[in-house]
């Protein structure tokens, strides 16, 4: 017997996301922010929206941020880059409506925490494909917006 994911079929999930920072250049005599420093801002910033700025069909339960931030060389660009992760606990109504944190170029990482199995019925994985795609050009959308206006 398949489940329907539009009934209150609900998925709890852990999601990593590690927020990029990168050097600022500096101005006249006053130093940019190390790296580090950067994405730990970045960081607490998207914190303050996540707990501010509701989710249809999502309910944050907890974020956690005991994870450090952690640096690579990024080799395209020749300069460090900082890294600084977070990993939210969410309650989902369904599979679609964790799209917008799986398309974000921060994700990491996904851990369903419930239920065990969850099965599809036709219909469902019909409108979870269209989802998805909604939300790639949704997402290409505002690349294209934000590159373009540079």
């Amino acid at each position: 017997m398949a489940e329907d994911i539009s009934n209150n079929n609900e998925l709890t999930v852990k999601i990593r996301l590690d927020f990029k920072g990168q050097a600022k250049p500096k101005r006249f005599f006053f130093g940019g922010k190390p790296v580090d420093k950067v994405a730990e801002e970045i960081r607490e910033q998207q914190i303050a929206l996540f707990r501010n700025v509701p989710v249809q069909g999502v309910t944050i339960e907890d974020i956690e941020v005991n994870t450090e931030v952690y640096t690579v060389w990024d080799e395209f660009n020749d300069n460090e880059v900082a890294f600084a992760p977070i990993i939210l606990t969410l309650i989902a109504g369904n599979i679609a409506d964790l799209l917008p944190f799986i398309i974000r170029e921060e994700f990491r990482k996904i851990e369903v925490i419930e239920p065990g199995q969850q099965y599809f019925a036709k219909f469902d994985v019909e409108r979870l494909l269209f989802k998805i795609h909604e939300e790639f050009r949704n997402y290409t959308s505002r690349l294209e917006k934000k590159y373009n206006t540079k």
